[in-house]
């Protein structure tokens, strides 16, 4: 009996994927835990390890591809046991397939194929696996019934699996349809996009899938914000003025512009500016360089700011919390796991120093510097960029001043540095002033309005600011 092997969330909420790298082929044998695809998410690249021992009959995916939870990777045959299409097996010819009817077979035939969508242009389109599209909650193959329709009615849902590419079912997410309900008109009861696309037209204005219910109550009892559909116009023909080059937007890059749009589109952000005199910290921070690198660390700025985060986090903990609209709950997290937003040549990650408040400067100084090297080599696991529960972003060695952080969601709060710079600072009196050199912070502190409130987010930044201008109270923190 062949298993369906289907891509799983491997946490953090993660719903997509792209395939990096294939390290088996059809007709290999696999054992359970053996590694056997690398993929790609927006926070790290890694292994997955096939869940069965056996042989693989299908491979549903190719590089490249981008999946979703759901959809299928593999079908893995048990050793000895030959199915059809498995190497060794008698199989029909592709024609003779494609013309037996469901209902004379024992399961559909599975295509290799590609089934071409309407709506796909330009020079490359996304490929499509396979028709293995297993039920939503199914793990193996299911045996087909004979008796299954090769249609359902418009209000009557289909029983069973429904057969569905992926991009297919990413239309029916898209327009809010119910797959259960398509009538297929594709071969074996194949959905096809063209009948999501139709099946939209002709539904009700006010028909809502139980998810699109959840999401409107959902909103409402949180205060979520409501953006009304706005149809993409279409773009110019650029090439008219000039010559241009198409750059497809892949694995990281794309799944940052995904999480940019859903942050700043769900929450509402504001962002309260001020600065930190930092002058004594850095003289700190000087004496103490050559001791922590000698460990194998690298004192930075945003070593010591993180210290002063979690100080504030103590005082303040609804700014290290998470929204739960659906139950109109504050999930507030005793734990302090600091994101800190790198630069690499694949985008923008976000690793996760757990534990903050119980390691020493030392361990901080170490830990992330060894983190930047790994995420630089694109050696990044996915307990390094999970669990985060506030994040700290510093642009300030390239430059800049104030700016406006995005909220790395389902988080509430973040924490941006521009460049410290030395700058003249009027002290004493009006009728005695005194002007002094003193090295300035920019402080961009991006946080949930839902949330928190200005005067709170004021009085955190305050927090803040205090641990790191005086060393006292920056001692105490630590």
């Amino acid at each position: 009996m062949a298993k369906l092997w289907t891509f799983q969330d491997p946490g953090e909420g993660i719903h997509e994927a792209e395939v990096l790298k294939l390290l088996v082929a059809r007709g290999d044998r696999v054992r359970e835990g053996q590694e056997v695809l690398t993929v790609e998410t927006d926070k790290a690249s890694f292994d997955l390890s096939c869940p069965y021992t056996g042989v693989v009959e299908e491979i549903a995916v190719k590089e490249g591809d981008r999946i979703n939870v759901g959809d299928p990777l593999m079908r893995i045959a048990e050793e000895g046991i030959a199915t059809a299409g498995a190497p060794g097996a008698p199989t029909k010819p592709a024609k003779e397939a494609r013309q037996t009817k469901p209902a004379e077979s024992a399961k559909p035939a599975t295509k290799t194929k590609q089934e071409p969508e309407a709506e796909k242009t330009g020079a490359q389109s996304e490929a499509e696996p396979t028709d293995m599209q297993p039920d939503e909650h199914a793990q193996e193959e299911e045996p087909a019934s004979g008796s299954r329709k090769e249609a359902t009615s418009a209000g009557a849902a289909q029983q069973g699996p429904v057969l569905a590419s992926p991009a297919t079912r990413r239309v029916a997410r898209e327009l809010k349809v119910d797959l259960r309900l398509v009538p297929p008109s594709g071969e074996g009861g194949r959905v096809l996009t063209d009948d999501v696309r139709a099946f939209a037209e002709g539904q009700p204005k006010d028909r809502k899938t139980p998810a699109a219910a959840r999401g409107e109550r959902a909103g409402k009892a949180a205060g979520d914000r409501q953006v009304a559909p706005i149809e993409r116009p279409v773009l110019p023909d650029f090439g008219q003025w000039g010559e241009i080059e198409r750059v497809p937007l892949r694995s990281v890059r794309r799944e940052t512009a995904k999480r940019m749009a859903l942050s700043w589109s769900q929450i509402p952000h504001v962002t309260h500016n001020d600065v930190a005199d930092i002058t004594e910290l850095e003289a700190f921070r000087q004496r103490h360089v050559k001791v922590i690198e000698a460990k194998g660390g690298k004192l930075t700025l945003t070593v010591l700011v993180m210290k002063a985060v979690v100080a504030a986090l103590h005082e303040f903990p609804r700014f290290n919390a998470s929204l739960d609209p659906e139950k109109e709950e504050l999930i507030l997290k005793r734990y302090y796991h600091l994101g800190i937003a790198l630069d690499s040549e694949r985008g923008l990650l976000v690793p996760v120093i757990h534990d903050v408040d119980r390691k020493s400067l030392t361990d901080l100084a170490v830990e992330l510097f060894q983190l930047a090297e790994r995420v630089r080599k694109g050696d990044v696991k996915r307990e390094d960029v999970s669990g985060g529960t506030f994040t700290i972003t510093n642009p300030g060695p390239m430059g800049g001043t104030t700016f406006t952080p995005i909220i790395n969601y389902p988080e509430v709060a973040i924490l941006g540095l521009g460049r410290a710079r030395l700058q003249p600072v009027v002290r004493g009196t009006v009728e005695q002033p005194e002007i002094v050199p003193r090295l300035l912070l920019p402080i961009s502190f991006g946080f949930d309005h839902r949330i928190n409130d200005g005067a709170d987010a004021a009085r955190f930044v305050n927090k803040v600011i205090h641990t790191l201008t005086n060393l006292e109270a920056y001692t105490l923190a630590i």
